[in-house]
C-alpha cells in the first residue's frame, strides 16, 4: 500500500476512534472548545465597541430588515448563506490542518529531498496560515460590524454598548457558533493532535448549524422588537 493511501485509511480509522472516544466522555473536550470559542467571541465584541466609538458615523446609511424596513424570509436566507460561508470557510480551516499535520507526513514516506521535507513541515505551515487568517478575519470582521454599530446606534440614538448589548441576544450564539471549529483547531494543534482535526471538524460543525439557524430566526424577527424598544427608552449606558 502507498503512503497516500495508507495516510487515508490511517486517517478514517484516527478520526472514527476520535468520535467514539469524544461520544463516551464528551464534555471535557466540549467545555474547552466552548470556553475557546466564547473567549474568541468576547474579542470580536470588545474590538467592535473599540471601532464603533471611534468611528464617524453615519446614520441614513444603514439598513436592518425589520426596523427600517420590513423583514422578509430571504434576509432570512440571507444570514443562513452568510454564516454558513464563514462556518465552511473556518471548518475547512479543520481539515486542511488535518491533512497537513496528520496526512502529509505520513505521505512524505514515498518522497525524498526538497519534497519530503514539505510534506514534513506542512503542519508548521498549516498553524502559520490559520493563526494569520484568523487574525485577519477577526480584524475585517470587527471593522465592518463596528462601522455597522457605529451607524445603527447613531440612527436609533443609543450608545454603541448599549447597541451591542440589545444584539447579544443574536450575535453570542452567531458568533460562537462560527468560531467553535477554530476553538477546536488551535487546541488540537497546540497539542499536536492533528488526527483528530477531522472529528473536530464533524462535531463543531454539526453543533454549529442548529445555533446559526437560530441565530439568524433571532436577528430576523425578534431583534427588530428590541431594538424598537430600546429606541424608545433611549438607553445610553
Amino acid at each position: 500500500m502507498k503512503a497516500e493511501e495508507l495516510a487515508v485509511v490511517q486517517g478514517w480509522d484516527d478520526t472514527r476512534a476520535t468520535l467514539l472516544r469524544w461520544n463516551a466522555n464528551p464534555w471535557p473536550v466540549a467545555r474547552k472548545w466552548a470556553l475557546g470559542s466564547l473567549l474568541v467571541t468576547a474579542t470580536l465584541l470588545t474590538l467592535t465597541w473599540v471601532v464603533a466609538t471611534t468611528t464617524n458615523a453615519d446614520p441614513t446609511s444603514y439598513s436592518y430588515p425589520g426596523l427600517t424596513r420590513p423583514a422578509y424570509w430571504h434576509d432570512f436566507g440571507f444570514l443562513l448563506y452568510r454564516n454558513g460561508l464563514v462556518l465552511a470557510l473556518h471548518s475547512l480551516a479543520c481539515v486542511a490542518g488535518f491533512i497537513a499535520g496528520a496526512q502529509l507526513p505520513t505521505a512524505a514516506r514515498d518522497y525524498s529531498g526538497f519534497v519530503r521535507k514539505v510534506h514534513d513541515r506542512a503542519g508548521t505551515a498549516a498553524i502559520a496560515f490559520v493563526a494569520a487568517a484568523t487574525l485577519f478575519s477577526l480584524g475585517t470582521q470587527a471593522y465592518a460590524l463596528g462601522n455597522g454599530a457605529a451607524s445603527l446606534s447613531a440612527r436609533l440614538d443609543v450608545s454603541p454598548f448599549a447597541l451591542l448589548v440589545a444584539l447579544l441576544p443574536h450575535a453570542l450564539p452567531e458568533l460562537f457558533a462560527l468560531f467553535l471549529p477554530l476553538a477546536a483547531w488551535s487546541l488540537a494543534s497546540s497539542r499536536g493532535a492533528w488526527d483528530e482535526l477531522l472529528a473536530a471538524t464533524f462535531a463543531t460543525t454539526a453543533v454549529a448549524i442548529p445555533l446559526l439557524v437560530l441565530a439568524a430566526a433571532i436577528e430576523t424577527w425578534v431583534t427588530p422588537d428590541i431594538l424598537r424598544w430600546l429606541y424608545h427608552h433611549s438607553y445610553t449606558f
